[in-house]
C-alpha cells in the first residue's frame, strides 16, 4: 500500500508547477495566517515559449475595489498560487505595496496574454510607500510570492490565459 501512496504522490507532483506545493507565508502560524478574502478563485494556464504548461489557481481582482485592495494585510496566499489583477482594457499605471506584508513579484501581460515585463516589490507597512511603474498597455498583472515567477512560468516568452473555470 505504501508504494501506491508514493506513486500517487509522485503523479500529483508531476502535474503541479514547480513551487506550487508550498504557498508563501510571512511570520505567523497557520492559525494566524490571513489569506485573501472576498475574491473569487479561477484557473489559469501559463504556456512557456518551449511549450511547457503550468496550471495554477489565482485570486481574481477584476473590479476597482478588489484591485485597490489586492494583497493588503495578507500573510498567506491560501488555496491559490497568485493574484490576477484584470483590467477591462489596456492600461498603464503603477502598483504600490501599502499595507502589504508579503514580498511579491509581479508580471504583466497584454490582451493576448503575451508577457510584457516583471519585477520584484518589497513589503511596505509605513505611511509612505514607493510606487512601481507598470508595463505599458497591460491588461493583466499577476502577483506571486517574491522570486517564484519562474516556478509558475511567468517569464519572458510565456503567455497567460485566465480560464472561465473554478480552481480544482
Amino acid at each position: 500500500m505504501g508504494r501506491w501512496l508514493v506513486a500517487l504522490a509522485g503523479i500529483g507532483l508531476l502535474a503541479a508547477c514547480a513551487g506550487s506545493a508550498s504557498p508563501a507565508t510571512t511570520t505567523g502560524t497557520p492559525s494566524t495566517a490571513t489569506s485573501p478574502q472576498g475574491f473569487e478563485r479561477v484557473a489559469a494556464r501559463v504556456t512557456a515559449a518551449d511549450g511547457e504548461v503550468c496550471e495554477l489557481c489565482v485570486w481574481l481582482a477584476d473590479t476597482p475595489d478588489l484591485r485597490s485592495r489586492g494583497l493588503m494585510e495578507v500573510t498567506s496566499m491560501g488555496p491559490a498560487e497568485a493574484m490576477a489583477f484584470v483590467y477591462p482594457g489596456p492600461t498603464t499605471s503603477s502598483f504600490w505595496m501599502k499595507h502589504t506584508v508579503l514580498a511579491l513579484s509581479i508580471a504583466f501581460f497584454d490582451a493576448d496574454g503575451v508577457f510584457l515585463d516583471s519585477f520584484d516589490m518589497e513589503p511596505c507597512t509605513t505611511p509612505t510607500c514607493p510606487s512601481y511603474p507598470t508595463a505599458t498597455g497591460f491588461t493583466v498583472a499577476v502577483e506571486v510570492p517574491q522570486s517564484t515567477l519562474p516556478d509558475f512560468l511567468l517569464v519572458e516568452g510565456s503567455t497567460l490565459h485566465l480560464l472561465d473555470l473554478p480552481c480544482e
